[in-house]
């Protein structure tokens, strides 16, 4: 972790930067595909919205960034935040084999980095993680720039995928 006195906004990826909606399809299908969704990432367009709030965030706070991506995907996703023009921080993603809900493994990550430093928010487009962060006492911007996914949301609540 970084000894910045500087707070910290925390964004997620999926659906609140990147565009997921052209690889719903893998997940909309039986057994669905996870190696294929994971796989069509570093094609996902930027969400115009998400991007320029963050872009407007790091002006103040250093920014990081909590995905449910597993971390198999972590360089994919590094070159993708770099093609956007974001700038670096602390990418957390999820261990390979963790299948916990995404609001139970994002709010424990919330709750270790607010050890140390501020948080002054969490962007998020899971309601059931905004809602988990706003109960703990977390400011949540909720991404609503983009259309929810059933398939994704049962995902990220059931399987613990992403």
């Amino acid at each position: 972790m970084t000894n910045s006195s500087r707070p910290v906004a925390v964004f997620d990826i999926d659906n609140t930067l990147a565009d997921t909606a052209h690889r719903q399809r893998f997940l909309e299908r039986k057994p669905r595909d996870w190696e294929a969704f994971f796989a069509a990432a570093p094609q996902d367009p930027p969400l115009a919205e998400g991007i320029a709030l963050a872009l407007r965030t790091a002006e103040e706070c250093e920014l990081f960034y909590l995905t449910g991506r597993p971390a198999r995907c972590r360089r994919d996703t590094l070159d993708w935040l770099a093609a956007q023009g974001l700038p670096e921080g602390r990418v957390s993603m999820r261990a390979d084999g963790d299948r916990r809900p995404a609001r139970v493994t994002k709010l424990e990550l919330l709750r270790e980095l607010a050890l140390g430093r501020e948080i002054r928010m969490l962007v998020d487009d899971d309601e059931l993680v905004c809602q988990a962060a706003e109960q703990a006492g977390f400011t949540v911007v909720r991404a609503r720039w983009t259309s929810p996914s059933a398939a994704l949301m049962d995902a990220q609540e059931r399987e613990g995928r992403t």
